[in-house]
């Protein structure tokens, strides 16, 4: 039987909430949001591992149908207006990771990985506490790190391809100032623009054959190199930067989150389509207020229906992931990576602030926030697991007898949602 969310505010009659359109209209932006804000971050992440384009397509399709089907059965069953994402942060990790031993399969091996420890989580309780016990400011710098040469992206593309980037950032800018919440989406869409009449001035176009939606199977390959490189920095990743904070959020909002359900759901779901190239699915963060606040309606009770909406919404995008791949594989060189890294701005001092907020604290993370940037790999691991592994090892020597943080949610008796740095609700 489905748990109704735990809130005090009454609720509008009946006959006037089911004729609101609004949760459904809130389900749509939510989708369009959490689509367009990020897809760019996806393809550059998996073609930075070796996708080929096709892979990369497939990808990305797998990763939009886990959420969208993950979505509709979460917030039918619970009744919460919970929502999906997949781990932006995660492709940015990706993204600045570069291949590993194995190649493409060997990443794919790692998603696989990363499903299985994001169920387990929601399974044993143990894995959780033991992941809430790395520090906040270390997860959080290790991330700041990641970005760092990402977020790069867009003023470097100023130098080689001005004409082409200048609008789009220009146009963020103005969006920042107007509608904070449509200024990525709106620059993705000037720079979709300034793409076509590119390629309309240089007489060619994206194959027929490519804008049509496929998946692309690889039998996933297993090394220690991505294991260490790309499993275990993108689970804690994940976890710090989107299942955590999507609590928060619904927290805020009165809701309690059906966490064990919702861990299994987006670890099978990353699992699953793994093996098509999804590399993570989780709990949505930002875009999660779209469809739990007020423009999800008054009826608190309704707005499961904005989630569900979102579900729909993101199953109907699925079938454009193709044609849009096609679209950015024939940008001009650092187009996509100039987006992905606009988009990532806001990630980028959300992290560093969060890293740097202890003043006690500071001398760890920036030694994992600079190990992470530096973009060191050594025996084939990449530079965040070697971070994370840095930033604790001097914070055990600068503090040695730090307590641990505490667990995650269904990890104590009282269910709190704390560590990783929340200190309080997430708006």
């Amino acid at each position: 039987m489905a748990k109704s969310p735990t809130f005090t505010t009454a609720h509008q009659p009946p006959g006037q909430s089911r004729l609101d359109s609004r949760p459904i209209v809130a389900g749509i932006v939510t989708a369009l949001v959490g689509f367009t804000s990020s897809f760019a971050v996806v393809l550059a992440g998996l073609r930075a591992v070796g996708a080929s384009p096709e892979q990369a397509a497939s990808g990305l399709l797998a990763l939009t149908v886990a959420v969208g089907l993950g979505v509709l059965w979460l917030a039918w069953r619970s009744k919460v207006p919970v929502t999906l994402a997949w781990s932006t942060p995660g492709a940015a990790l990706l993204a600045t990771s570069g291949a590993v031993d194995g190649g493409w399969p060997a990443a794919v091996g790692a998603f696989l990985a990363t499903g299985v420890l994001i169920a387990m989580t929601g399974l044993v309780p143990a894995l959780g506490r033991l992941m809430a016990r790395i520090p906040a400011t270390l997860a959080q710098a290790m991330l700041a790190g990641v970005l760092l040469q990402l977020c790069l992206a867009p003023f470097k593309a100023l130098g080689t391809v001005p004409l082409f980037i200048a609008p789009v950032i220009l146009c963020w800018l103005l969006m920042m100032k107007l509608a904070p919440r449509w200024s990525v989406p709106a620059a993705l869409l000037v720079a979709l623009a300034v793409i076509g009449i590119s390629l309309a001035a240089g007489g060619s176009s994206p194959g027929d054959g490519e804008i049509l939606p496929g998946l692309a199977w690889t039998a996933p390959a297993f090394s220690l190199q991505a294991m260490a490189g790309i499993a275990l920095p993108l689970f804690v990743v994940t976890m710090a930067s989107q299942n955590v904070p999507g609590v928060a959020v619904l927290r805020s909002f009165g809701y309690d989150t059906p966490w064990r359900p919702a861990m299994l759901v987006t670890g099978a779901g990353t699992a699953a389509a793994a093996g098509f190239g999804a590399h993570a699915v989780n709990l949505a963060a930002l875009s999660a207020a779209l469809a739990a606040g007020e423009e999800a309606g008054p009826d608190r009770h309704r707005r499961w229906v904005a989630g569900f909406t979102s579900g729909f919404a993101y199953l109907v995008l699925a079938a454009f992931s193709a044609a849009l791949v096609a679209l950015v594989t024939a940008a001009p060189a650092g187009m996509l990576e100039a987006v992905a890294g606009l988009a990532l701005l806001g990630t980028l001092a959300g992290a560093v602030s969060a890293a740097l907020a202890d003043p006690e604290d500071r001398i760890a993370p920036a030694v994992t926030f600079l190990m992470a940037a530096s973009g060191l790999a050594f025996a084939g691991i990449g530079s965040a697991f070697w971070a994370l592994a840095a930033g604790l090892a001097v914070r055990l020597v600068l503090k040695p007898h730090s307590p641990g943080a505490a667990g995650l949610p269904g990890c104590t008796s009282a269910r709190r949602v704390r560590g990783f740095g929340l200190r309080g609700p997430v708006r």
